[in-house]
């Protein structure tokens, strides 16, 4: 009989200990220090072109948040876009700052104007280009992934890469080119 009540305790005992364990979890505090980062400025001072031309600036680094965020302020100066890509392990998420763009995400094609905020859930094929001669996007990636380091050895390339290369560029940074840019 004492084993009957034993294991029916145990039995009873065990969905509260592991509830306990959520509950006694303590938050976790940052040792980071906070920072601003001025308009037209990166983080850390790096100047990053998109496709040679486009300032994108890095305001939250990787290194700021543990790998769990990086936070860009792309300022478009010309109707381009990026080729359409998945993002590995990445979720990316724009806001419309200033002009006009559409967003291709998997069968989706959306029109954003300023103040207007889309999600980019991993795993699915994106691509955006500008509608307007001028633009301003700030995006995040969460978590952060190889983003950084993606922009800075694009921004150094001297030449661009044969499709060869920029496949493998991007696996290397979580990435995987499934298609060209959009056009007018």
């Amino acid at each position: 009989m004492e084993r009957k009540k034993f294991l029916l305790t145990s039995l009873l005992a065990a969905p509260a200990l592991a509830m306990g364990k959520f509950a006694v979890a303590k938050p976790s505090v940052s040792s980071k220090e906070p920072f601003v980062v001025d308009a037209g400025k990166s983080r850390f001072g790096e100047v990053v072109k998109f496709l040679g031309v486009h300032p994108n600036d890095l305001k939250i680094s990787s290194k700021d948040t543990d790998g769990q965020l990086s936070v860009f302020d792309y300022t478009g100066l010309g109707k381009v876009g990026p080729m359409l890509h998945i993002h590995l392990y990445q979720d990316e998420v724009f806001t419309v700052i200033d002009g006009e763009y559409r967003f291709v995400v998997g069968e989706e094609t959306r029109t954003l104007k300023a103040g207007q905020t889309i999600f980019l859930p991993r795993g699915i094929p994106h691509t955006w280009i500008q509608l307007t001669d001028r633009g301003r996007l700030i995006y995040f990636l969460q978590p952060a992934g190889k983003m950084e380091e993606f922009f800075s050895y694009m921004n150094n390339l001297k030449e661009r890469p044969s499709a060869e290369e920029m496949d493998r560029i991007h696996a290397e940074h979580g990435m995987k080119v499934v298609g060209p840019p959009l056009n007018l």
